[in-house]
């Protein structure tokens, strides 16, 4: 068989024309309806129709008033029915008690994009609650897109879209500007048009009933005329949603929030704003982490990096080189970038050499670089051009104070050429105001930011360095692990069920362990005993010393109530410890509390205690904790948390944000522990916590890590209340690794071979496979041709093989070569698009595996994941040449149409 179907990497739309978006008629609407238009001074209704009006976007304006003839001059409607025209935009601004069924009305004639500006929903209470639900319930009957309810509107400055009641209109430029507070929107407008700011778009989003972060970063992200994206947030929303969008536009447009609620009181007010739980910040700003967003922490930080990552490459590293003609001002950028985790470039021997051959003989010779206060333009540019030449730095700031000697304007100039060096940033601050302004508008014009005070200079680089080590440690290439191989889930799910069936809510220590050895996580033997016979020979049969813990079905922190006894060395010390547990459990919690006790083999603690855990965090469902444990552990609160499901470059990040994991590197002597089998432990309890959802807390504390071994030492497991519904459990903000979708195909050969969803470890897999493919099997897929070196980069293909599988699915084909024993993809198959109805498939096939049956499976694959994950329609652009494809797709039931003249042929399944 022939290879596949897809289309072309440059862009469908030169093929096959315009495609519709359903968030298109917020950006570019034909006719616009206003619901509650008014004549009322100072109005909402009047001010959004007037906007409106007042820049032509290329439609008409249709008021719709039931108590009006006209409004402003323009005739008005009783009724959205009544308009005579075709209407893809209403913006509502009547009270909210009328909304639910003018949704309604806007269904029946075809709207289906609403901007609901009124407030009175679910930040009003619960009859608002409730309004917002029927809202909901008629727009998504019709399939209409919901921006609001309780924003500004939007703001379309491209196009002259103003359904916004703001005062005025923005600029038009290439920042889109998304935020949930109306009122911060029309302060950042105010600001904007004085300091001359353009947006691609202007949006409040209010309280996001519907369209939300993921899909207008989804959108902004494919938007020509969108260079970087910025959002003020109080609220998540649909967090899987919004890491998948992030995620993806990330790599190429920089996605920069602020975030309020960041103290209790401030999450408290952004909860009453907006009627959302805002979650746990340090949650939060590991999720922007894992997603590629960079945060900042005010207003003017916003806009600074949007206009810094716009003019200068990010940083290879956090190594800055200052240069400076006053001391002071070093000093203060070099301080505000240690304490930003940023560094200072050590200036290597051969550019102090080169810099003294022209300095004079005092200065610096060090970093800050102080050329002194005499210092003219010549020597400021020689100095930061053999600065920028120095390996050890990643970038570089310019300071300059107007000193009486001190030309700013002449230094600006001479800096000009120096805009761009390649892989490293160049930023200036020049300190003072009429002097320097002239100075300023020169390096602005030609590339290098400039900030009033070298401070925030130098904090901006660390954002700079920061977001870019982000970027490169979300797509490095994990190492394949042998997790699965230890992992029984359904002797894990049984004891659950099994202590749910029983009205439990809390695992013994005993069960605890027992799921978490159903995972491949080490612990200690066990035995159970309920009499101090039984525990005498528990102690025998396992060797002395033991341990004896309190075994409870109701008490979860043993040493609270004296349930642990150690180091135990003879059947006396087993009897004395079970009659001292048992007699100190009745005394402090009664005698019904206790069950027994647990016998373990007593091992020496010659190694680190940390500790790993998870709980539900109200925005992102279930996040992993890792630290240093043992029994001080909210003392010394050294922890580092992370949103499962890890692989094994995940969790090495995840270790080296702690203080103990210099320790467990190995510190005075001591042995490393066994980091790489850290590494796969955290890799499958992170799969144990995404897996069993009826685990609402899991604590490991502490987990013996040192050179020899690994072991979960104690253990704590709780599930959820047994009255919750299963639809009702946290989901993890990250889907899954989806392996449902792997299975065995024997091909028309007689060989055997898997079929699964795609991994980030499978990338030295995909560049061998692409290494095997023909010219004309890559034109085929891909609509043009494409060498061995773009094929094969690493950054095309992580985004093959990192995919977020709640967004698209792709299945490898894995063989393995029984000449060699390596492993090998010879086939990919990819259903592009599957949260929405409609999905789009590709498939390429290895030369030497066509006509096996590969591709045929792959496809009947693909439409059966379609169907399990809600897509009505599969679609594909095959090329007209493609003879064997077509035929493939013919026979899984996709109808084929060609239109005269065109190259491809479109096929199209509806899935029943």
């Amino acid at each position: 068989m022939k290879p596949g179907s897809g289309k072309s990497l440059k862009s469908t739309h030169d093929i096959l024309g315009h495609v519709d978006h359903p968030l298109d008629p917020f950006f570019t609407p034909k006719n616009i309806a206003v619901i509650g238009a008014t004549e009322n001074p100072g109005s909402v209704g009047r001010t959004t129709l007037w906007n409106l009006i007042s820049t032509p976007f290329g439609g008409a304006v249709f008021p719709v008033n039931p108590k009006r003839d006209s409004v402003l001059g323009i005739k008005a409607y009783k009724s959205v029915k009544e308009i005579p025209a075709e209407v893809d935009l209403a913006v509502i601004v009547t009270p909210s008690k009328l909304i639910p069924n003018l949704v309604n009305e806007c269904g029946e004639v075809g709207i289906r994009s609403i901007v609901v500006i009124s407030a009175g929903f679910k930040e009003a209470g619960p009859e608002g609650k409730e309004l917002e639900r029927q809202l909901l319930e008629n727009a998504r009957k019709w399939g209409i897109r919901i921006i609001g309810p309780n924003c500004l509107g939007v703001m379309i400055p491209p196009s002259g879209v103003n359904a916004t009641f703001a005062a005025g209109m923005a600029r038009s430029g290439n920042v889109g500007f998304l935020s949930q507070s109306g009122a911060l929107c029309t302060a950042v407008l105010d600001w904007s048009l004085r300091e001359n700011v353009g947006f691609s778009a202007f949006m409040s989003l209010g309280s996001m009933s519907d369209v939300g972060w993921g899909d207008l970063i989804n959108y902004l992200g494919n938007d020509p005329k969108t260079r970087s994206i910025l959002v003020y947030m109080e609220s998540v929303g649909d967090a899987r949603s919004f890491l998948s969008a992030a995620r993806e536009v990330a790599l190429t447009k920089p996605i920069i929030i602020i975030k309020a609620g960041r103290t209790a009181a401030g999450s408290k007010a952004a909860a009453s704003h907006t009627g959302s739980m805002t979650g746990s910040d340090d949650v939060l700003d590991m999720a922007f982490q894992r997603s590629g967003v960079l945060r900042v922490t005010n207003i003017a930080d916003l806009f600074y990096m949007a206009e810094v990552l716009a003019k200068q490459p990010r940083p290879k590293g956090p190594r800055l080189t200052i240069l400076t003609n006053a001391g002071g001002p070093g000093v203060l950028a070099a301080d505000s970038l240690l304490l930003g985790g940023g560094e200072l470039a050590e200036i290597s021997e051969a550019t102090i050499a080169e810099l003294n051959t022209f300095l004079p003989p005092s200065w610096s010779h060090g970093n800050p670089v102080d050329v002194l206060g005499d210092a003219e333009a010549d020597r400021y540019a020689k100095t930061l051009e053999i600065a920028a030449k120095d390996p050890n730095s990643d970038g570089l700031l310019v300071i300059l104070t107007p000193q009486a000697m001190t030309d700013a304007t002449q230094t600006a100039q001479a800096l000009k050429p120096y805009a761009k060096l390649g892989d490293k940033p160049v930023i200036a601050s020049w300190m003072g105001g009429v002097d320097v302004a002239a100075g300023e508008q020169i390096l602005n014009q030609c590339g290098i930011p400039t900030f009033p005070y070298p401070d925030t200079a130098a904090r901006m680089f660390n954002y700079m360095w920061s977001y870019a080590s982000n970027l490169k440690s979300l797509y490095e290439t994990p190492s394949y692990g042998k997790a699965d191989d230890n992992i029984d889930a359904a002797r894990a799910q049984a004891l659950i069920e099994k202590v749910r069936a029983e009205g439990r809510t809390i695992l013994t220590e005993y069960e605890s362990k027992e799921v978490l050895a159903s995972y491949g996580i080490p612990t200690l033997p066990s035995r159970i005993a309920s009499t101090e016979d039984q525990a005498v020979d528990a102690a025998i049969s396992m060797g002395y010393p033991v341990v004896l813990k309190l075994h409870s079905l109701t008490i979860t922190h043993k040493t609270d109530v004296g349930g642990v006894q150690l180091n135990l060395k003879d059947e006396d010390a087993v009897r004395n410890a079970f009659r001292l547990i048992r007699d100190s459990c009745t005394a402090k919690a009664g005698l019904e509390h206790f069950n027994g006790v647990n016998i373990q083999p007593f091992i020496k603690l010659d190694g680190y205690e940390v500790i790993l855990g998870s709980s539900i965090d109200v925005q992102f469902g279930p996040v992993l904790l890792f630290g240093m444990g043992g029994q001080l552990v909210e003392v010394f609160k050294d922890r580092a948390l992370a949103l499962p499901p890890l692989n094994s470059t995940l969790a090495r990040r995840m270790m080296e944000k702690t203080k103990i994991y210099t320790a467990l590197k190995g510190v005075r002597g001591r042995a490393p522990v066994d980091l790489a089998g850290l590494e796969q432990l955290l890799v499958c309890f992170s799969r144990l916590v995404v897996e069993q959802r009826w685990i609402k807390e899991i604590d490991i504390n502490p987990l013996l890590a040192s050179p020899e071994r690994l072991v979960a030492l104690d253990a704590r497991v709780v599930l959820h209340d047994p009255d919750t519904k299963e639809s009702d459990l946290p989901r993890p903000a990250i889907r899954r690794y989806p392996v449902q979708y792997a299975g065995e195909f024997t091909t028309r050969g007689g060989e055997t071979v898997e079929i699964r969803p795609i991994r980030p470890e499978d990338e030295p897999m995909m560049v061998k496979f692409h290494e095997t493919l023909s010219e004309r099997t890559v034109y085929q897929r891909y609509l043009q041709l494409l060498n061995v070196n773009q094929r094969t980069g690493h950054e095309r293909l992580t985004r093959i093989c990192f995919i977020d599988y709640a967004e698209q699915m792709a299945l490898a084909v894995e063989r393995t070569d029984p000449a060699t024993g390596e492993r090998q993809i010879v086939g990919v198959g990819r259903l592009q698009g599957i949260r929405a109805a409609e999905a789009e498939f590709s498939i390429v096939v290895s030369d030497e595996f066509q006509k096996q049956g590969l591709g045929t499976e792959l496809l009947n694959r693909l439409i059966d994941v379609g169907r399990k994950e809600g897509v009505k329609v599969i679609t594909a652009d095959i090329l007209a040449d493609n003879s064997a494809m077509q035929k493939v797709s013919e026979k899984a039931g996709f109808q084929l149409t060609r239109d005269l003249g065109e190259p491809v042929v479109s096929a199209r399944l509806e899935i029943v």
